[in-house]
C-alpha cells in the first residue's frame, strides 16, 4: 500500500476510533491538522448542544435518554469527520504555504540539504540539488 494511502487509512481508522468514543477530529490530530481537528470538535460539540437543548430537557438529559433526533445527527457528523480525515490524508502535499518544498507524507517543510524529512524521518527518493 502506498504511503499516502496508508496514511489516509490510518487517519480514517483513528477518526472512527475517536468517533466511537464521541471525539470528533481524532483523525485530523493524527494528520497534524490542528485547526481542522479543533474545528470539527467544536462543530460537533456545538451541534450536539443545540440539538440537546432543542429536542431534550438539558437538565434531565443523559446518554441513555437522548432522542434519536439528537443521536443520529451527532453520529452522522462524527462519521463525516472520519471521512474528512481520510480525504485530507489522501492529499499529497508538495509545497508549504510559502512555496518551499514539503514532505509528501507529513507536509512538513523540507530542508534542501537533507534526503529525509526532519519532521517524520521519511526517506525521500530524490535529493535536492543546490542551484
Amino acid at each position: 500500500m502506498p504511503d499516502v494511502r496508508r496514511r489516509a487509512v490510518v487517519a480514517a481508522l483513528v477518526g472512527v476510533l475517536g468517533a466511537s468514543l464521541g471525539i470528533a477530529g481524532a483523525g485530523h490530530v493524527y494528520l497534524r491538522e490542528w485547526r481542522r481537528a479543533i474545528a470539527w470538535f467544536t462543530f460537533v460539540l456545538g451541534a450536539g448542544l443545540v440539538l440537546v437543548s432543542t429536542f431534550a430537557d438539558p437538565a434531565t438529559a443523559s446518554i441513555d435518554t437522548l432522542p434519536t433526533e439528537v443521536t443520529v445527527p451527532v453520529i452522522a457528523l462524527l462519521f463525516l469527520s472520519a471521512l474528512d480525515a481520510y480525504r485530507i490524508g489522501m492529499r499529497t502535499p508538495s509545497q508549504t504555504k510559502d512555496g518551499t518544498p514539503a514532505c509528501p507524507i507529513c507536509g512538513g517543510e523540507l530542508d534542501q540539504q537533507l534526503d529525509f524529512c526532519p519532521w517524520c524521518a521519511t526517506e525521500l527518493e530524490w535529493h535536492f540539488v543546490e542551484e
